[in-house]
């Protein structure tokens, strides 16, 4: 029997028809809806045209990207879009009267981002990151945000995560019929918050025959912070992963970074474990876990075990997860005390965009001499990767850019050229990364890069 996918949209429950296509994107649903402010820009997550907001039941609102986003995975959430607010909100009624619409093709997306910015808070420009305004620009956009009051959430009446299943589409509850529908569907894609996968269904329009969803698995929920570090549950949302690093000294030097990995939109669904299990080369989050020594903890019907990620990584977009096993969690340690942990990335715009090369280092310092180091890099092979012999040239030396230097003379990376970047390039600009973790801690007061 096919349950009904039910959701709260603009405040309204809605039980949508049981023959609805549960891998059917949100934008398409919404605007065969007639809820046609929801816009269709790029279809991939670029242009933040498609934004709406997840309510959650703690007053939360997080911003998507509907164009990635399938109405499987909304079954039990509460959604916003640009007609929930109305014309007469304070936010539609700011920008326009700052003449920061023009076109206004974009500005239903920019106006869901200010309705979540208006409880989340932080930063405006990182609000916005995830949205491109081609015509107005954003100064008077800024203006208007700036003379926003903040807002008091109402939460969605939301019930506790249920299991599911529409047709092929399934939302396990728990890991025990998670790995159950794994072994029984050996075929199926598994999907998380489908910031990657997700374009298969908008761009590609593919629909496969199972599919199995593992947003709702409660064993995989969450991270938790303890004294040797964090575990990042495999449906915890890079979002989270943030708050988390800036809450806590230890990891508080990879949120620049991770505040520029994908936009807002992204960050609100997309996981760590899912970029882990799709092993691109260019994974921003990959980095981070070679050089802290994380592990992947893996579920099977009757066992579970630990490895290095860098032995899960085993190729270009290949793993070591068994048929019949899922990630259930990953396990970072903290750095040691003492040391250096340092992110850099280079792309073509400094927000919302994918790296052509990335960094980061653990470094373990005494009296400022390297005892120990730890250099991961994406972007610079067919996987993301460690730099054994630059790091064996960096043990002994005092951190400075001469041993940085003899660092980036030792990176034994052959590089492909692609759209992003040529080899030599990605090369170059690896060595020049190395030289900028030196330089950010011996002359901090020094602005290792330029914004406008």
């Amino acid at each position: 029997m096919n349950d009904a996918i039910r959701l709260i949209l603009n405040g309204v429950s809605r039980e949508l028809p049981r023959e609805t296509r549960p891998t059917t994107t949100l934008l398409d649903w919404l605007r065969a809806e007639h809820l046609t402010g929801t816009k269709e820009g790029c279809a991939e997550g670029d242009c933040g045209a498609c934004t709406v907001v997840l309510e959650g039941a703690d007053g939360s609102r997080t911003p998507i990207n509907a164009c990635l986003c399938a109405l499987g995975q909304l079954h039990g959430r509460a959604v916003r879009t640009v007609e929930g607010l109305g014309t007469e909100h304070p936010i539609p009624r700011a920008l326009a009267e700052a003449d920061a619409t023009q076109c206004g093709f974009c500005t239903p997306g920019i106006v869901m981002s200010a309705w979540a910015h208006a409880v989340e808070g932080g930063d405006a420009h990182e609000a916005l990151a995830g949205n491109l305004c081609r015509c107005t620009g954003y100064r008077p956009i800024l203006d208007a945000m700036a003379g926003l009051a903040a807002e008091e959430a109402t939460p969605p009446a939301l019930g506790p995560a249920t299991s599911a299943r529409f047709g092929g589409f399934h939302l396990p509850a728990t890991l025990g019929e998670a790995l159950a529908l794994r072994a029984a569907h050996p075929g199926a894609w598994l999907l998380m918050g489908g910031t990657d996968l997700g374009l298969r269904f908008s761009e590609h329009r593919e629909h496969p025959a199972e599919v199995i969803c593992l947003l709702n698995v409660a064993e995989m929920q969450g991270i938790t912070r303890t004294a040797e570090g964090l575990r990042i549950g495999a449906a915890a949302a890079y979002a989270e992963l943030l708050a988390t690093c800036r809450a806590d000294e230890d990891f508080a030097s990879l949120a620049p970074y991770l505040a520029r990995l994908g936009s807002r939109q992204i960050r609100g669904l997309g996981t760590v474990a899912g970029n882990l299990g799709t092993a691109s080369p260019i994974g921003d989050a990959l980095p981070i876990l070679l050089a802290l020594e994380a592990e992947v903890e893996l579920a099977a019907p009757h066992s579970t075990r630990r490895m290095r990620v860098e032995d899960f990584l085993t190729g270009y977009r290949r793993n070591a997860l068994a048929p019949e096993e899922l990630i259930l969690a990953i396990h970072l340690p903290r750095p040691p005390m003492g040391g250096l942990l340092a992110a850099e990335k280079l792309s073509r715009r400094h927000d919302q965009d994918i790296s052509a090369v990335s960094l980061v280092a653990c470094l373990t310092l005494e009296e400022g001499v390297v005892r120990r180091a730890r250099l991961a890099f994406g972007g610079m092979a067919a996987k993301a990767e460690r730099a054994p012999m630059a790091e064996a040239v960096l043990v002994g030396r005092v951190l400075d850019d001469a041993a940085m230097r003899a660092a980036g003379a030792a990176l034994h990376f052959t590089p492909l050229s692609d759209a992003r970047a040529s080899a030599d390039y990605r090369l170059e600009a690896a060595r020049g990364l190395l030289r900028r973790v030196a330089l950010r801690h011996t002359h901090p007061e020094v602005a290792a890069e330029v914004h406008a």
